[in-house]
């Protein structure tokens, strides 16, 4: 250090520096000089060179700065899902959806060495129990029916994602994990706050709830006020009532008290009866007693749709008579200890909107859940969900609590008479007082909405007694009605071959047989009702009567016609139709009845290979449509897939006229040897489930 003095100074002099996010490798030449103050050199101190390998970004560690999940009230998740008139700051989603998300990291995100992973867990709120862990993949291309993501855009050290959920999925809440993969490691983030509630989507085609009417939708699910109407038959009152949104977590408290595993709060038949059993307060510590003086809208703050119906002079049947049954003495005065059955002035429920693919085809769309369950139901107050299509057809053996709902809209008040030695006997029939001016709010206004129909026949009709009385074959009194004298009568739906195609007329075969010594008369009712693959119905089509006359060990064979102009106009997705017969035997009163399901056959694509197919030689593939319908189709898309392909080949086509024949032809490289598959489908709004395959024997180079 001799060669320094007073008022000297130090540089440190260096060359050479490598970044960057490639592997490098850089030289540090440094050299150290004694200076004085203007800067002239005095002498070098030392003089050495460092080698510094520089490892580049890609090696360092993916780390989760921050995530957003654009939740707020306005944002696009929450316009998107329809759920920004929660009152909530949640990140609120509807399942079988895609959600946005971006995920800021501490590097720009490279997606030839890194990877993503998001955990969701889905787990009590306010109890101690085990969860639901969902792993979501990054994927280049989203599918629907799984779980998945991908991105969408990148922004330096940001990048959008559009997550893909199920429309299966259990709702509820869900914490989520960011799970980070680089060369260096795994990272886990815990977003915080990290909730997403999931709900039932009524705009979704796969979701149980899924309902196909905007106007409806808004009305049953977004929609906060509403009407309840009360009185009687003859005056009926009307109160607006506020359905409040903002119970979003007491809900899902209630759902977890209900002791079901969280993987069945994927099912809203499931979710309905939970929510009837707790929301009451008859047991189980509910919050509702038996009037309407608090209302919580659970069911459509879950993202069921939901409506609240009345039902004036509504029969409270406590011995499952299905009948409303009053007893007098002998001097015809009431035994009060003996009636225990009542009629209340009104009762009021709610409808629920759901496919049931535990009941039988024809049993989805509305269903009555009841929070102020009047009777127990399998050990607990509750009551549904119970298809309101079964009350109408007296289908009480059917779940859930039919048979309950039926006598409260549709029982017969009976007037018994005990006599002195204990017998008792029919002395009057009242068949018109049950069940009065079923009420519900209309949609998109604030008049009432009589739906007295969708419950029960018209007072007096056959249809209307033969519900009636095959109901009551299951109640506790099933002779309270007369029994047919025979059944030698029977009725069956047939169809010929694979059945009526779409774009021509539908032609069943109604066969009677009777198997008596003895002429029989009837009069068949048949219905024919468009129907979704759900099992939901959506409408009448066409209805009519049937005068049927059969001589004694008679077979005698219908022929059954709808015509195409009659149905063209009313089918949803997959062509689906339903033909009910219900009848009655004059001579026995025995009832006939019988359902057949049946859809429309959509056309085959056609597929060709032109040439012989060969490992990495391109292959030229016809495929010919031709329009069933006697009206042109709008925007038609074709989809590929198969053959090797990694990811399903879209074509927008345009329109298609009518009767008209479309040939594609497609080329392709089969890359595998062997047997192989080649899939290709059409759809278009007026025309769905037209599909084709081929198998392509592909040679080896």
């Amino acid at each position: 250090m001799e060669v320094l003095k007073t008022a000297d100074f130090v540089s440190i002099t260096h060359l050479g520096h490598g970044r960057g996010s490639k592997q490098r490798t850089a030289s540090l030449l440094y050299e150290v000089m004694v200076m004085y103050y203007t800067g002239v050199p005095k002498a070098t101190m030392k003089k050495d060179q460092i080698h510094v390998d520089h490892k580049p970004q890609e090696n360092k560690l993916l780390m989760v700065r921050s995530v957003d999940f654009l939740k707020s009230k306005d944002g696009q998740n929450r316009r998107e899902h329809h759920t920004d008139a929660y009152f909530s700051d949640k990140m609120i989603i509807r399942r079988g959806q895609t959600f946005q998300m971006w995920i800021e990291f501490s590097r720009p995100f490279n997606p030839k060495s890194d990877n993503l992973q998001l955990q969701l867990k889905l787990e009590p709120i306010f109890i101690s129990s085990p969860g639901v862990r969902i792993s979501v993949p990054l994927v280049d291309v989203l599918e629907d029916g799984r779980w998945e993501m991908k991105i969408v855009e990148q922004k330096d050290n940001r990048v959008r994602l559009s997550v893909n959920t199920l429309p299966t999925a259990s709702i509820g809440r869900y914490k989520v994990t960011v799970e980070s993969f680089s060369q260096r490691g795994r990272l886990l983030y815990p977003c915080t706050p990290n909730d997403v509630y999931m709900l039932f989507n009524p705009w979704c085609e796969d979701d149980p709830v899924y309902l196909d009417n905007e106007a409806q939708r808004k009305e049953y699910i977004l929609n906060s006020m509403g009407r309840i109407y009360y009185g009687t038959e003859q005056q009926i009152g009307a109160r607006t009532w506020n359905f409040a949104q903002d119970v979003l977590e007491a809900c899902l408290f209630l759902l977890e008290r209900g002791q079901v595993a969280m993987t069945e709060w994927r099912d809203p038949v499931i979710v309905s009866r939970m929510v009837s059993a707790l929301v009451n307060s008859n047991d189980d510590r509910g919050v509702l007693v038996g009037n309407w003086s608090d209302s919580f809208e659970v069911l459509r703050c879950l993202g069921i749709p939901t409506r609240c119906v009345t039902n004036f002079s509504s029969a409270h049947d406590t011995d499952l008579s299905l009948t409303t049954d009053i007893y007098l003495d002998d001097k015809l005065e009431l035994i009060k200890d003996e009636t225990s059955d009542s009629v209340w002035n009104f009762h009021v429920w709610n409808e629920s909107w759901m496919t049931r693919p535990d009941l039988p085809p024809g049993n989805g769309g509305w269903q009555v859940v009841d929070a102020t369950p009047q009777e127990p139901s399998q050990g607990s107050y509750r009551c549904g969900p119970t298809p309101v299509s079964a009350v109408r057809n007296g289908q009480v053996d059917l779940k859930f609590d039919t048979p309950f709902v039926f006598a409260e809209v549709n029982s017969d008040r009976i007037y018994w008479q005990k006599k002195p030695d204990g017998s008792v006997s029919q002395v009057h029939v009242e068949k018109n007082t049950i069940g009065q001016r079923i009420s519900t709010k209309a949609v998109g206004s604030e008049s009432r909405m009589d739906i007295t129909h969708l419950y029960k026949y018209p007072e007096g009709s056959e249809e209307e007694r033969i519900a009636v009385e095959t109901a009551s074959r299951f109640g506790s009194k099933p002779t309270v009605y007369p029994l047919p004298t025979e059944k030698d009568v029977s009725v069956e739906i047939v169809m010929d071959g694979a059945g009526p195609r779409i774009g021509e007329d539908a032609k069943l075969s109604i066969v009677l047989t009777n198997k008596s010594s003895k002429q029989r008369t009837a009069s068949l009712l048949y219905e024919v009702m468009v129907m979704y693959y759900t099992g939901v119905l959506k409408g009448t089509v066409k209805k009519e009567r049937i005068p049927v006359d059969l001589k004694p060990q008679e077979t005698k064979t219908i022929p059954w016609t709808l015509q195409h102009k009659e149905y063209i106009d009313h089918l949803v997705d997959q062509g689906a139709l339903m033909l009910s017969i219900t009848g009655r035997v004059n001579q026995t009163k025995q009832i006939l009845a019988t359902q057949f399901n049946f859809r429309l056959r959509t056309p085959d694509l056609i597929i060709t290979p032109v040439e012989e197919a060969v490992v990495d030689k391109e292959l030229t593939v016809k495929i010919t449509f031709q329009n069933p319908l006697s009206q042109e189709l709008k925007n038609v898309l074709f989809r590929i897939e198969g053959l090797g392909m990694q990811s399903v080949r879209k074509i927008e086509h345009g329109d298609v006229e009518k009767l008209a024949t479309v040939t594609l032809m497609e080329k392709f490289v089969p890359t595998v040897s062997g047997s192989q598959k080649l899939l290709a489908s059409m759809d278009c709004r007026q025309l769905t489930q037209v599909h084709g395959f081929a198998d392509i024997v592909v040679k080896p180079k």
